[in-house]
């Protein structure tokens, strides 16, 4: 069967970019070629309870070995590739870093200037794209570990472990991933979503989230005889724009710090159209942010006759106060680490994942690492060794959850 590397490989040429225009579950039709391949996968590693549901949803489980009652524990990751940049014809290359820039191809490099952690990698075998894709590490990595952790405990039952829930969903990448997930037929006490960045990140705090779109109706006249009557609906957006903090831009911003980001305008002088996200890791200053947003439209509302409708919808808010309480979730997974060699990075998710969402439908879901690094653009890249550290963690997390204490998780 394929090693975790090979596996990887295979699934990162499969096209599965969602799209947030769609209406349909999946947003995309290429994500189920993906769930197929991955039933017929979990069917010939010996997982059982293997489905693959109308939403486009995977489960399966690996029953335990072990006489006692332990914890049933789960593993998570997306199948979809985000909408930033094409994942179709994905054509990964692979080598040793000698160090210096990596040239994708004639137009674009990865300089050692722009990334500099590059020089922590000279030497390491690496996957990189061509140039012309994103890679797909985000999440199709994550897939690739769990089912080759699955693969090893099948194959070496002396290793002892409790039920194990796998699961991949669609659309993660336009925060739809946990819309349709079967929490209860899912069944686990607790999971983990393998979704992360580089070796040793842990997260159980991420981004309060909402979605941002404004209409703006201009009032278009030929310009020869626009004074006093046009109302040019561009200038009103780029007002919005310059009227929100310079400052709490993306490109600004670490860490706890959040942001405003316009994602998309397009327009006309009869008519504009935005679309921003913001992100906070407080909740207070996350309804502060929407507020002031909401004040903005209202003044320029004043300023020009109504002319700007807003709305905001609420993606996922932060899974820490939902952790909290199960702590023995980030230190099983701590232990895990040290015990492979890795040093825990414990730090807040500047972003999202299924399991802020799939904790607040009970099912508390923190965040370990991939690998990769990068993701979302032609950069993305993620060392061998990451791959085999990870699916070696997921092993290790499970095995040591039969010894471990345990009383809250159950």
């Amino acid at each position: 069967m394929l090693n975790v590397v090979e596996r990887f490989i295979r699934y990162v040429q499969v096209e599965t970019t969602s799209n947030e225009a769609s209406d349909t579950v999946p947003s995309t039709k290429e994500q189920l070629e993906l769930a197929k391949i991955l039933v017929e996968d979990m069917k010939k590693i010996g997982l059982e309870n293997i489905e693959l549901d109308e939403k486009g949803y995977v489960y399966g489980s690996l029953a335990s070995n072990v006489d006692k009652k332990v914890p049933t524990i789960g593993f998570i990751a997306h199948m979809d590739t985000a909408p930033d940049l094409s994942g179709k014809n994905v054509n990964p290359q692979q080598f040793v870093y000698l160090g210096g820039d990596i040239l994708l191809n004639e137009e674009y490099t990865m300089s050692l200037e722009e990334f500099p952690f590059l020089e922590d990698l000279k030497g390491k075998e690496l996957i990189t794209t061509d140039g012309t894709t994103l890679l797909g590490a985000d999440d199709k990595a994550g897939i690739a570990e769990i089912l080759d952790a699955m693969k090893y405990l099948v194959e070496n039952q002396s290793i002892k472990h409790g039920e194990i829930k796998v699961a991949f969903t669609p659309d993660e990448e336009i925060g739809r991933g946990a819309d349709h997930f079967d929490v209860a037929g899912f069944n686990a006490d607790f999971a983990y979503t393998m979704d992360g960045g580089p070796v040793g990140e842990l997260e159980y705090e991420n981004f309060n989230a909402a979605s941002i779109h404004i209409e703006i109706q201009g009032r278009n006249v030929h310009p020869g005889t626009a004074k006093n009557i046009m109302v040019n609906s561009i200038t009103i957006a780029n007002e919005i724009e310059n009227m929100l903090p310079k400052n709490e831009r993306p490109e600004y911003t670490e860490r706890y710090e959040g942001f405003y980001l316009l994602t998309g305008i397009k327009g006309s002088v009869d008519k504009t159209e935005m679309n921003y996200i913001i992100r906070d890791h407080s909740l207070e200053k996350f309804e502060e942010k929407k507020i002031l947003i909401e004040n903005i439209v209202e003044f320029l509302n004043d300023k020009y006759g109504h002319r700007i409708d807003i709305s905001i919808k609420d993606s996922y808010y932060n899974m820490r106060e939902k952790i909290e309480p199960y702590m023995e979730i980030i230190g099983l997974a701590e232990k895990s680490m040290k015990d492979i060699g890795i040093t825990p990075n414990i730090k807040p998710i500047r972003g999202g994942t299924d399991g802020a969402r799939l904790s607040y439908m009970g099912l508390p879901t923190p965040n370990l690492f991939t690998g990769g690094y990068n993701y979302h653009g032609r950069f993305e890249f993620i060392p061998v060794d990451s791959l085999k550290l990870a699916s070696a963690l997921i092993v290790k997390i499970s095995e040591n959850l039969v010894d471990y204490p345990n009383e809250k998780l159950k």
